[in-house]
């Protein structure tokens, strides 16, 4: 088996995608921030004292997953072309799904983990004053779309 990530001596190395043609990739990820109940009830009426979690968050989810490569070292620098952060309260958490889509030479599953991953961090952040059991779970990629490989669902999503 080879490693597309490794040379023939065994060194990190980025894979080089300057022959591949840019086509249009989109990834979704999904992930949940575990809150005690009177977490989400602070913030379904908005009384979180450190301000708007949810704009927030959203605002670090699409940051991001612009700067993928920054924190990545073998991501490739590519155009983010559109970004969503989804946030959704619920009576254990806030659910959190990020779409990335881009016209390139290489997918964007990392950006919208990325995305995913630094909104519930800034959520975990924003309210580890008023939880400090506030936990990140189940951070994945539910679906991508382009590229070589195709579509893909992640079979186990509803």
């Amino acid at each position: 088996m080879s490693f597309t990530h490794l040379d023939a001596d065994g060194h990190a190395r980025m894979v080089d995608v300057t022959d591949k043609q840019p086509t249009v990739r989109a990834a979704t990820a999904r992930g949940f921030v575990r809150c005690a109940p009177d977490v989400v009830a602070a913030l379904r009426d908005g009384s979180v004292p450190k301000g708007d979690v949810l704009a927030v968050a959203r605002i670090s989810g699409i940051q991001a997953a612009k700067r993928t490569p920054e924190l990545l070292p073998l991501a490739h620098v590519i155009g983010v072309h559109g970004a969503t952060v989804d946030l959704r309260i619920e009576d254990a958490g806030v659910w959190i799904e990020a779409t990335v889509r881009t016209a390139d030479r290489t997918g964007v599953e990392m950006e919208a983990l990325t995305a995913v991953s630094v909104a519930a961090l800034a959520i975990v952040d924003m309210v580890k004053g008023l939880d400090k059991a506030t936990a990140i779970e189940n951070v994945r990629i539910v679906s991508k779309s382009g590229g070589k490989s195709g579509d893909w669902t992640r079979p186990d999503e509803s």
